[in-house]
């Protein structure tokens, strides 16, 4: 029996970089000392979500991997407590500008970086203007016991063809960190129980753990509406927050019996991919 232990972080981050980055750091040792080995702190916890609106005096806070804050502050804790620790930051590459997720292992050691390869553009989450699409692909990185862990960033979480590109990598648990709230178009749509339905469904469909980490907290009229989860592999919720809560969630998961109950559910037995083809032509 291999059994492995994740959280997911929910807080509000509106506050300075060294605010939020201790902020996190709080939290994350709250979770080491429940025994997570993979804790998730929300997308870009570095400072208040800054896509509302284009201002091209924000590229400026964006770093490269080795030097971004973010980054380094959660090198420093993963090597303490021995944890893994999926940082989400903005990097700068050059000219280029990326939503990004560095996967930090115990002693610090970044073991990749993946940039958010769907890229969302609307009223109040304008992130085309400052993200470039990612160029890495989808990515997975050994965690805890060589088990396989998977990592899509806020908006890769709606794609169904994420998660499963993930799990045919070797995926055994997918982490979404995010920052998602009220939608600036329309006050009355709340879009929290679409957002956790969605992710839901992807652990149904692949017989997979889902943890999710959002945001909570108004930011310049803009509200976050948290409700992060774990769900196992049949899309039941094994720890939730609702939409005010500061806090860790923590959940335990046996992936042996998980690989158990995926392979008797027949999804990837019964794939047939020559079918597929429609899935990779433009509409």
């Amino acid at each position: 029996m291999t059994k492995i232990t994740v959280s997911a972080l929910q807080l509000a981050l509106g506050g300075s970089v060294e605010e939020n980055i201790a902020a996190v750091t709080e939290l994350v040792r709250e979770a080491a000392s429940e025994g997570a080995e993979v804790v998730l702190p929300p997308e870009l916890f570095e400072g208040p979500y800054f896509c509302r609106e284009e201002d091209e005096t924000l590229f400026a806070t964006a770093k490269p991997t080795a030097k971004h804050p973010s980054v380094l502050a959660m090198q420093k804790l993963a090597d303490e407590l021995g944890i893994y620790i999926p940082t989400s930051f903005f990097e700068q590459d050059g000219p280029h500008h990326y939503n990004s997720l560095a996967m930090i292992a115990p002693g610090g050691k970044i073991e990749g970086v993946y940039r958010k390869s769907h890229i969302p553009d609307g009223p109040g989450y304008e992130e085309k203007f400052y993200f470039r699409p990612g160029n890495t692909g989808f990515k997975t990185w050994d965690g805890p016991d060589e088990r396989r862990l998977g990592v899509g960033i806020c908006w890769d979480q709606w794609y169904p063809e994420t998660a499963r590109a993930m799990m045919l990598m070797g995926a055994e648990i997918l982490f979404y960190p995010t920052a998602i709230g009220s939608e600036p178009h329309d006050p009355d749509l709340d879009t929290s129980r679409m957002w956790r339905r969605a992710m839901i469904g992807h652990a149904v469909s692949n017989v997979v753990p889902v943890v999710a980490a959002n945001r909570i907290g108004t930011e310049c009229g803009q509200r976050f509406y948290g409700h992060s989860f774990i769900c196992d592999e049949r899309g039941d919720l094994v720890a939730e927050f609702g939409a005010e809560e500061t806090g860790v969630l923590t959940a335990s998961f046996d992936l042996d019996k998980v690989r158990e109950h995926r392979a008797a559910f027949g999804f990837f037995r019964d794939r047939r991919p020559e079918l597929y083809g429609r899935l990779t032509q433009d509409i």
